[in-house]
């Protein structure tokens, strides 16, 4: 092996290193599945391998990783209609405590509403709120307007207002009522 590709690899190991719990989890956000993501970002990372050579002194390795992972994504959800079907997510380790309750079942509610998003939509919400982009980065990785980064984002979140109604009626709970003080 040469002392070039020798180096090269070592430079992606790097990357890989420092950005792999960055892009699973963009990866589990968008998909809502550890398998899943892991799945996306071993092809992300595949690609992107591929490219390191040309990519690898510009300033924008992790733009076009992100990239490779969104225009992933989308091509699997496209052909994901005839595939397996997920059931409800189950915890391995189960603690019980109030807040981690609380925490899981707000976690969990959330999921479901993001999840239920069209593709675009719920990439614009992953990128805005959880990875906090800027709208123009948005739109640099998803290839689209900056425009239709803001369109997408106030539809997105205005379907989820719509959904959720009222804090308690969007998570399942009941509410106990408040004791006056």
């Amino acid at each position: 092996m040469s002392e070039t590709k020798s180096s090269q690899d070592e430079e992606f190991r790097e990357y890989v290193a420092a950005r792999s719990a960055a892009l699973h989890r963009a990866a589990y956000l968008l998909t809502g599945n550890w398998a899943t993501a892991e799945d996306l970002v071993q092809t992300t990372l595949t690609k992107t391998y591929l490219a390191w050579s040309r990519i690898r002194t510009t300033d924008s390795v992790d733009a076009y990783a992100r990239r490779i992972l969104y225009n992933t994504n989308a091509s699997w959800w496209r052909k994901r209609s005839n595939r397996e079907k997920p059931t409800e997510v189950f915890e391995d380790k189960v603690d019980h405590s109030r807040d981690f309750t609380e925490h899981s079942a707000v976690r969990d509610a959330m999921w479901r509403h993001i999840a239920v998003l069209p593709k675009r939509q719920r990439a614009v919400l992953v990128l805005r709120y959880y990875e906090n982009r800027t709208d123009q980065q948005i739109a640099d990785i998803l290839g689209i307007s900056v425009g239709t980064v803001k369109s997408q984002a106030s539809r997105a979140l205005a379907g989820m207002r719509k959904r959720l109604g009222t804090p308690s009626a969007a998570l399942g709970l009941a509410m106990e009522p408040r004791k006056a003080a």
